[in-house]
């Protein structure tokens, strides 16, 4: 799966977070912005995800973040250098 496209990347993204059920989903590259970095190098690598999904509800805050790790636990740190999470339920939004 190396070596995929910018698109490529925050598509897959998208569809492996898409189980979560999302109210809100919206993946952002941050990769323009680590230019010149190690783990920029080969593209799109750094994204933001902001994600707002009732699957949250009663969760701490790391088990949403582990949620979301297992979903994208392949692409780590191949196709994902760096990832900020913000999930949030649709109570807290």
């Amino acid at each position: 799966m190396k070596n995929l496209s910018p698109l490529a990347r925050k598509d897959l993204i998208i569809n492996r977070l898409a189980v979560l059920s999302p109210v809100t989903l919206e993946v952002i590259d941050e990769s323009a912005a680590h230019v010149g970095h190690p783990g920029a190098q080969g593209g799109a690598s750094h994204f933001a995800v902001i994600i707002v999904s009732s699957q949250f509800t009663g969760l701490s805050l790391i088990k949403r973040h582990q949620m979301i790790y297992h979903l994208l636990k392949d692409l780590i740190p191949h196709e994902i250098h760096a990832l900020k999470i913000n999930a949030r339920t649709p109570e807290e939004t």
